[in-house]
Formats: structure tokens, sequence, C-alpha cells
């Protein structure tokens, strides 16, 4: 039950996460180019597919909280770690991140250790979502 109440919430924060950052779209790339980490002519494809990701997995997770499909929770945990990645490396570089861009040019946050800890948890529940995958569902028969 844990699981499916945790897919809800994950499937709303990454289905907002794709709509702030598809109403976004024209600084999306100046966004991301803040990270300093691809050139500008890249910007727009990790921005296509970060929004994608999270409009993909957030709208399955809502959909079908109780699916024990692998695909939503492994696009989830890539997304996840690109966020994740891209945001370690500017901190440890100590890049002025004014906008972390997880939702577009909404909810800003510049990068700081607390938006770190917000991606840890993000993929500290994938680890959680790959367990529950590996969990055998127990299925109650009648007896006869």
């Amino acid at each position: 039950m844990l699981v499916v109440v945790l897919r809800v919430v994950l499937g709303v924060v990454f289905t907002a996460m794709a709509a702030g950052q598809l109403a976004s779209w024209s600084a999306m790339p100046s966004i991301l180019d803040a990270y300093r980490l691809l050139p500008n002519a890249a910007l727009p494809v990790l921005a296509a597919g970060l929004i994608a990701g999270e409009l993909v997995c957030g709208v399955w997770f809502l959909v079908r909280p109780r699916s024990r499909a692998v695909t939503p929770v492994w696009i989830y945990t890539a997304v996840s770690l690109v966020w994740a990645g891209l945001g370690l490396q500017a901190y440890v570089r100590g890049l002025p991140v004014g906008n972390c861009g997880c939702f577009g040019v909404y909810l800003t946050q510049r990068l700081s250790l607390f938006v770190l800890a917000q991606d840890a948890v993000l993929l500290a529940y994938a680890v959680l979502l790959h367990a529950a995958l590996r969990r055998p569902r127990i299925v109650l028969q009648e007896a006869r």
C-alpha cells in the first residue's frame, strides 16, 4: 500500500514538473545551461528528454499506481539520476545556479544542499520502487 501511495505522490510531482517545464519551454535551455555541462545545441534535447521522461512516468504512476511494470520505474530512476547528477556536479564545481529548473520557471529554487537532499530522497524512492518490484506478489486463492 505504501508503494501505491508513493507512486501517486511521485506521479503528481513528476507530472507537475513536466507541466512547469513545458510551460517554460523557451527558458529551459538557458536554465539547463547554468549547469555548464553540455554544449548549447544539446540543451533542448536534454530538456525534451527530461520533460518526456517526467511526463511518461508521472502519468503512468497516476493512471496505474498498482502496475508492476518496470518501464516507468526505470524512467523515473533515469530522470532522477540526471537531475541529481546535474545538481551535484554543479554544486561541487561551485557554479551559481539560480534556478534548479525542476518546475521550469515556476517554484524556483537556487541550487543548494537542500535541493541536493531532495534529489537524494528521489533516488532513495527509486531504490524503494525497484525493491517493491522484486517482491513476489501474493495471490490469495479460494479454497476448493
